[in-house]
């Protein structure tokens, strides 16, 4: 009848809203439950998470279960211990009540003492007289006991650590025009006028040399029969009638003729 019982519980609480409660069974023993118990809002208990255990007596849910805080608690109706006093779990037990039920219970007792019925009288005393101490006490312990400890911190791992880096802004080519411009070499400038070079023989005649070619063409102010007699004359003459013309080597801006 309890293995039955307790399966029913386990199903109904997959369709509870446990809200920030935490409650299960273990996983080797269905009869030991563990439960974490957040501190109400607005109670000197805010802030601080309660590990309670809830031991199923053999004859459940006929029988009430035993539930132990094994946090430190200031509170007058939890002892030193973790045992509690509350009239659900004692005299006024039913097996219509659940698990569940009995943790909202406990909840309301962390926001709603009482003081009529307490398990440790001085907290009660001073709860009575002294508000604001009973108070600050219970928050007090709240910080030593029942605060949770922050999460340790994660080590870093290569996505963060480049997330963390910036990226080198790139360096761009300049264009290919611009480099075209500052790498050709200056084009010269070839000037195309004739230049006109008197002969050295007195034939009166002047050859004309273009800058596209070594030697242009040779003009003639007369006739090759009228140019002198002697023997220079006569070899200047045959030179003139053969058609060739007299080399000439240009060297930069210089230019050397030979004769």
């Amino acid at each position: 009848m309890s293995i039955k019982r307790i399966n029913r519980e386990i199903a109904d609480l997959k369709k509870e809203d446990l809200g920030p409660i935490t409650l299960s069974p273990s996983d080797d023993n269905l009869y030991l439950w563990k439960s974490t118990l957040p501190g109400p809002q607005g109670s000197p208990y805010e802030g601080g998470v309660f590990n309670v255990e809830i031991h199923l007596p053999p004859d459940y849910p006929f029988s009430a279960p035993k539930v132990v805080f094994t946090t430190r608690i200031y509170h007058m109706n939890i002892s030193d211990r973790g045992n509690i006093c509350i009239d659900i779990l004692k005299q006024n037990w039913s097996p219509a009540l659940s698990i569940f039920k009995v943790m909202l219970s406990l909840s309301s007792l962390l926001t709603d003492p009482n003081p009529q019925d307490p398990l440790v009288p001085s907290i009660a005393t001073q709860y009575m007289r002294n508000r604001k101490q009973h108070d600050t006490t219970a928050q007090q312990w709240v910080e030593l006991y029942a605060r949770p400890k922050p999460p340790p911190p994660q080590p870093e791992t290569l996505s963060t650590k480049a997330k963390g880096k910036r990226k080198a802004p790139a360096v761009s080519d300049p264009p290919a025009g611009d480099e075209v411009q500052a790498t050709a070499s200056p084009i010269p400038v070839v000037d195309n006028t004739p230049i006109e070079i008197p002969d050295s023989d007195d034939e009166g005649g002047a050859r004309t040399i273009d800058s596209n070619g070594p030697v242009a063409k040779r003009r003639k102010r007369g006739n090759a029969k009228d140019v002198g007699t002697n023997d220079g004359g006569s070899r200047n003459s045959q030179r003139r009638r053969s058609g060739h013309s007299t080399p000439v080597e240009q060297l930069g801006e210089v230019i050397v003729i030979d004769d």
